[in-house]
């Protein structure tokens, strides 16, 4: 079943991210960690730093599998926010809004300080400054902002290329000069002067994460992709995975191991990349390594700035923050407030911590793996909801499944089914045993893996609580004041806040209401509810005409729903009601067109529709057994009754 997330392509206007572009954008946000890490680690590992992130590496990889299903499941990105308030609680989705705010402040504090400090290699009079020049540099990002130019993903592409060469460049300049045999030596040295306990272990494994900061950029790209959004979501992730792979661990150990002297030193420490293709090299790869590394490391501030405001939109839509962070700017028609929270909260935070990177490296893990750990938690219960719901009802889950592919290759359900019946007959039939085996048992280890990254991702967020006060003080006041405004702003409006949900099992015996049609809406809900059992519920399906004309931008949560104030008002009218009555319920929000409600009503098989008579037009394409009409005092509803 199509959900109120998947809006048609036209719509949401021309996607233009391929899986190049899309690697592009998330490894100049990962990538660029590589410039910071490696100091911050030190002193809290040591020569361990290279380690701890290897072993981290691990989890990484376990990560983006999951990243890879959310970027797929929401097309109109979001991320923890999407994938929080549908397999949890719209509640939890606002607190993972809130973890993943904390995670970008402190990603443009850190980003930008970190490429004035590289910069200063190439110009030293600038590091007395690096404070007060980088303040100047999220000010300047700000306005870039509202004037509405922000980086395209053709630029990230250029950035993060000659970012990569450079990673390359020094590590094959390293190892030109040292053997790996004397690497590996160096490494097992840094082993035998710090010896791991369980504490140490644990403390930097929770650390490491830092260094794989920016994985959520690929969940919030989904409204740009290219179609099918899932081919080009794996080639992405794949590039990713290699090309953090390649140069996160080995350059992290090198230019920690390499050099003790400067990963100790608490300015050095924040240039050990390009000092290190220095030393090994020559002053020109210093000083090109240093420019590259601050043009990623000023791309992933402006990355962050621009993923921090569109959530403030996103919460603000959601009814959880107040409605003048939506506001524009009549001149350039950019939304000024939020841009200024997104630009300004760093600018605080770096003043709070007087420029000190290792302060602000402590502060980090809160958001980000509270972040990580909320979006596992959640994908894991949608999986566990939909296997279970499989179970139940397999002839459902199978043309659940038929129409995701439908709408993944923008085709109708016949011509899918067609396709698909077409190339089983082509398999050979032991072939497609072996299919159907991998398949089943790769869904099971799937699961299993997944539980087993949320459990270790928790573990890394939980360590994180205790070895890092000073980023659980931060993180924590900044979500409680944030839930502490959303609680406010809620109670303000008393209005009721509902977000749709897909459908992903059968309810034979339950009731469909229909609505869409304001002046008839409270008719169809009380008519709905009087017919509804304890024991099944009512659907309340709205069928929007609103008509999405302009592009979703990255970073946008490009949400058709949430840009429906008519649709969201009916909801809160039905959640209202069924409370009332104590009647189990579920809401789905689709754009208007005939096929919709008849491919509705073939799935759940209700009991009867219920819907306005100005909305018959929409049920053409259904057989009923019986029609019958209630008057009512707002005009006449239509019960669409079939005994299935």
């Amino acid at each position: 079943m199509t959900q109120h997330s998947h809006a048609h392509d036209d719509a949401h206007g021309k996607a233009s991210l391929g899986p190049l572009l899309c690697w592009a954008v998330v490894f100049a946000d990962i990538g660029s960690s590589i410039y910071y890490v490696p100091g911050i680690l030190y002193s809290n590992v040591g020569g361990l730093a290279g380690f701890f992130v290897l072993l981290t590496m691990i989890i990484f990889v376990l990560l983006t599998l999951k990243y890879a299903e959310v970027s797929s499941r929401f097309p109109e990105g979001g991320g923890v926010v999407s994938v929080a308030a549908q397999g949890i609680h719209t509640w939890v989705g606002a607190l993972g809004g809130m973890f993943i705010l904390v995670s970008y402040f402190l990603t443009s504090a850190i980003s930008c300080l970190s490429a004035i400090q590289y910069l200063s290699v190439v110009f030293p009079s600038l590091l007395p400054y690096a404070l007060f020049i980088t303040i100047g540099v999220l000010v300047l990002l700000g306005i870039l902002n509202w004037i509405g130019i922000s980086e395209s993903a053709k630029v990230s592409l250029i950035a993060a290329l000659v970012a990569f060469g450079g990673d390359l460049v020094v590590l094959f300049i390293v190892f030109t000069h040292i053997s790996f045999q004397d690497a590996w030596q160096l490494f097992m040295g840094a082993f035998q002067q710090k010896g791991l306990t369980t504490t140490s272990l644990l403390v930097g494994f929770a650390g490491a994460f830092l260094a794989f900061s920016g994985l959520e950029s690929i969940s919030q790209l989904s409204p740009v992709m290219k179609a099918p959004r899932k081919k080009v979501i794996s080639i992405a992730l794949l590039l990713v995975v290699l090309t953090i792979g390649i140069t996160s661990p080995l350059l992290t150990t090198l230019s920690t191991l390499l050099q003790p002297e400067a990963a100790g030193n608490e300015v050095l420490s924040t240039q050990l990349i390009s000092l290190l293709g220095g030393h090994w090299g020559s002053t020109i790869v210093q000083q090109g390594v240093a420019i590259s590394a601050s043009l990623i490391l000023i791309f992933a501030g402006n990355t962050a700035i621009i993923g921090a405001y569109h959530v403030f939109l996103a919460l603000s839509r959601m009814d959880f923050l107040p409605a003048i962070i939506l506001q524009r700017n009549r001149l350039r028609n950019t939304p000024h407030f939020s841009i200024a929270l997104a630009a300004g909260i760093p600018i605080l935070v770096l003043l709070i911590a007087n420029g000190q990177i290792n302060m602000l490296g402590d502060m980090y893990a809160f958001g980000l793996l509270g972040a990580f750990s909320i979006t596992c938690l959640g994908l894991d219960i949608i999986r566990f909801r939909e296997w279970r719901a499989a179970r139940q009802h397999p002839e459902f889950a199978r043309k659940h499944k038929l129409l995701k592919l439908a709408a993944t290759m923008k085709i109708t359900p016949q011509e899918a089914e067609a396709k698909l019946a077409a190339e089983v007959a082509k398999t050979p039939a032991a072939l497609r045993k072996v299919r159907v085996f991998l398949a089943h048992w790769w869904k099971r280890l799937d699961f299993v893996l997944g539980v087993i990254t949320t459990l270790l991702v928790l573990l890394a967020w939980t360590i994180g609580l205790f070895s890092k006060p000073l980023g659980t003080i931060f993180g924590g006041a900044v979500v409680l004041l944030g839930g502490g405004i959303a609680i406010i702003n809620y109670m303000r409006q008393g209005s009721t806040l509902v977000l749709p949900t897909p459908l992903i099992a059968r309810a034979p015996g339950s009731v469909i209401a229909v609505l869409g049609n304001e002046a008839h809406n409270q008719q169809v809900i009380d008519s709905a509810l009087r017919k509804a059992s304890s024991a099944q519920p009512v659907v309340f399906l709205y069928l929007s005409s609103q008509t999405l004309k302009r592009s979703p931008r990255p970073f946008e949560i490009f949400d058709p729903y949430l840009e429906d104030p008519k649709a969201k008002e009916a909801f809160s009218q039905a959640e209202k009601s069924a409370r009332r009555e104590g009647v189990p319920r579920q809401f789905v929000y689709q754009l208007a067109t005939p096929e919709k409600l008849a491919h509705i009503w073939r799935f759940i098989r209700p009991l009867e529709i219920v819907l306005p008579e100005s909305l018959m037009d929409e049920a053409k394409e259904i057989n009923p057994d019986r029609l019958r009409y209630e008057l009512t005092p707002g005009g006449k509803v239509a019960h669409l009754i079939k005994r299935w």
